[in-house]
């Protein structure tokens, strides 16, 4: 199995020394380095190349919020996985402005953490559970007619979208709408053809950063659909 290559970005070394010796557990993980500081881990980043950077926010000579920021822009096939102790929903949409792919509380267990770092580098994004319910919640009041770029999308286009943005994969939206995992890759590709985006992580940044994301949908009874062949 090939090893996803992991920089450890944070100013405290006992948090660190923890984080390596649960990742160096795993036969599918790597970890290629640590940082102290955001400078330090834009200059490793680049020397090191990782697969994904797992980052701390507060740190000195320059926090992680820059540094993601650099790092996405100067190398966009790396993916940048937060670890912080702040929940705040407007620190997460910053975050996510930034180009980060994903979102783990400090007070996750290993578990956690690790399922970030393997569906961050399958799926491109990921987003802690309860944080992501409540960042969901800011849009729910909202009108779905209000939202741009919402309105092109049917009823069920709108589940998958939310079952998505939850993190789901394909396996367990077929399972929950009660559709095959066929057509669930129909319907996610449809919804990033009418919203314009490529991947599920720039699904993810654009209904967070544009408002979106609509919570609303009144009903996940299984839809019609022909016998698979």
């Amino acid at each position: 199995m090939p090893e996803l290559r992991v920089l450890i970005v944070d100013d405290h070394a006992i948090l660190r020394d923890g984080i390596r010796s649960l990742l160096e557990r795993q036969e599918d993980i790597q970890v290629v380095g640590e940082a102290g500081d955001g400078r330090q881990a834009l200059e490793l980043a680049a020397a090191l190349k990782p697969d994904i950077v797992l980052m701390d926010i507060n740190m000195p000579e320059m926090n992680g919020l820059d540094a993601t920021r650099l790092i996405v822009d100067q190398h966009p096939e790396i993916k940048v996985l937060i670890l912080t102790q702040h929940d705040n929903h407007e620190y997460i949409i910053s975050l996510l402005q930034a180009g980060a792919a994903g979102y783990v509380l400090k007070r996750s267990g290993g578990r956690e953490l690790l399922t970030a770092i393997r569906q961050v580098a399958s799926q491109g994004a990921y987003l802690e559970g309860s944080v992501t319910r409540h960042l969901l919640d800011r849009y729910t009041s909202r009108p779905a007619d209000s939202k741009d770029g919402l309105g092109a999308l049917t009823e069920r286009e709108r589940q998958v979208l939310n079952l998505i943005a939850l993190g789901k994969t394909n396996k367990e939206i077929a399972h929950q709408l009660v559709i095959s995992p066929k057509t669930v890759s129909v319907h996610r590709t449809n919804i990033m053809n009418k919203l314009n985006v490529a991947s599920s992580f720039e699904l993810i940044r654009f209904v967070t950063q544009n408002e979106l994301l609509d919570l609303s949908s009144r009903s996940s009874q299984p839809e019609s659909e022909p016998p698979s062949a």
